[in-house]
């Protein structure tokens, strides 16, 4: 879509985040006129406005409920939920709402970079994270964007030049973008999540599905996971898209997967039916963890689906370090090891965490955000030492273990102070035995007590140090 399709144009941008901020500046740049409108009216939110308006840029804080006059179209930041009320405004005024994803979309143009697209309920970073490791291996020029933290306009708009993206994208993000088309996706996998926003499992899972959409190459699905396969089967692809499974076992043809602790290709070589092309050693990914491989698995597939050599794929995933709070070792203590997973903010994430180990002690708890423990907890007792509770649901976790793992020491903990964190790795030391990793996979968000995962993760590596400089000074 050309520039002067925005000229002009009287644009409402929902939400004063960074992809808000971003998609007013774009939209300005371009010649629209914008309208920021945001129902907060905090020091840091007057600041990004007196910014914006000095570029010309109109901003409204403490109202996000109307929409602007004579607006002809509203640019919503991922989070707002569909039954905002500006958005009821705009759909009595015959106005369309549309996400940041989707604007970067329509900006793009011929010269303009293919995406590689990857969601799912966990693992999106770190798969993007690696997906854009093999490429840059393979001599490519990309860049990892989207939910990943670079807004996705601004990578289209920059003076850059990319020959291929990989993007993050997530279920928000996926609801406001009804034209995306990327060459190649992946949905990694679904557990129920932001339910609170889609309403309904089945709403959630249809806008992952749309990341299929128009596909030219590949759709990415995991094999263990049978809705992911479900939804390829529902998405309307180009004509010759092929579906990719991957697997931690063996590949059937048009899939990868794990064959005696290689990484093997039996969907992108000339006979699939008979062949298999080595891709990497499990040995290769940093940790390999289970959940790990699977993202590793799905980075292949898409770098695949692209034309890159098996080659590329072992030394980009060799390359390849994952973030912090992402199932980091942290400290061996006594002959017990302590692991920082405190992105493992939902179930789903925390089982995948905890079948990476054999004896655990559990510290786990925050806000459950509407979820519950049952099925979690009867997965992974026989794994459980012991557990430490912690945060506001914790009495969920309580519960849960003594229905479903009656015989493991719990510790509930009651303290929301600033040495919790500190006394649950106390707790969980004392009930940690040499052999056994003392595992932060909290399976809840964590603002009752943190400002953000990485502020509990940093907490956990804290207090994981003092006891390791503790038994030292012992000594």
């Amino acid at each position: 879509m050309s520039s002067q399709s925005w000229n002009g144009k009287h644009i409402t941008v929902a939400g004063l985040g960074v992809s808000g901020v971003s998609a007013a500046r774009a939209l300005a740049g371009l010649g629209a006129r914008v309208t920021v409108v945001d129902g907060g009216d905090s020091q840091v939110l007057r600041e990004r406005a007196a910014t914006l308006q000095e570029q010309g840029i109109t901003v409204r804080l403490g109202d996000a409920d109307t929409l602007p006059e004579g607006t002809g179209l509203v640019v919503t930041s991922p989070g707002w939920k569909p039954e905002s009320p500006l958005f009821a405004a705009a759909a009595a005024a015959g106005v369309d709402v549309v996400g940041d994803v989707e604007i970067a979309w329509l900006l793009r143009d011929e010269k303009s970079a293919p995406w590689l697209a990857v969601t799912g309920t966990n693992g999106k970073t770190t798969t993007v994270q690696m997906l854009a490791s093999i490429l840059e291996a393979a001599g490519l020029r990309t860049a990892a964007v989207g939910n990943i933290g670079t807004p996705i306009i601004d990578v289209v708009l920059g003076e850059q030049e990319y020959d291929v993206l990989a993007v993050e994208l997530s279920s928000y993000q996926l609801h406001w973008a009804p034209s995306l088309r990327a060459h190649s996706a992946a949905v990694l996998n679904l557990a129920p999540d932001h339910l609170d926003w889609h309403g309904s499992m089945r709403a959630y899972a249809a806008d992952k599905g749309r990341i299929y959409e128009g596909n030219t190459i590949a759709c990415v699905y995991n094999v263990e996971d049978p809705r992911t396969e479900h939804l390829v089967r529902e998405a309307d692809v180009e004509e010759g898209c092929r579906a990719i499974g991957f697997t931690l076992g063996a590949p059937g043809p048009s899939m990868l997967g794990v064959v005696d602790g290689l990484l093997v290709d039996r969907a992108f070589v000339e006979n699939r039916h008979q062949q298999a092309q080595e891709l990497a050693e499990v040995s290769d990914i940093t940790p390999p963890a289970p959940h790990n491989i699977a993202n590793a698995l799905a980075a292949a597939a898409l770098a695949r689906a692209f034309g890159v050599e098996a080659a590329a794929v072992r030394d980009g995933l060799r390359a390849f370090r994952p973030d912090a709070h992402r199932i980091a070792h942290v400290a061996d203590v006594d002959g017990v090891a302590y692991v920082d997973d405190s992105k493992a903010t939902n179930t789903h994430a925390a089982q995948a965490s905890l079948a990476a180990y054999g004896s655990i002690v559990w510290i786990a708890g925050g806000l459950a955000k509407g979820a519950t423990f049952d099925e979690l907890v009867t997965a992974s007792a026989p794994r459980l030492r012991g557990a430490v509770l912690i945060g506001a649901d914790r009495a969920l976790i309580r519960e849960a273990l003594a229905r479903h793992a009656p015989d493991v020491p719990v510790v509930d903990l009651e303290r929301t102070d600033t040495g919790a964190m500190a006394a649950a790795v106390q707790e969980a030391a004392r009930l940690a035995r040499p052999g056994d990793t003392v595992l932060m996979a909290p399976a809840c968000a964590s603002m009752d007590m943190f400002t953000n995962y990485n502020k509990r993760g940093e907490a956990f590596a804290e207090a994981v140090r003092a006891l390791a400089a503790g038994r030292t000074a012992a000594e």
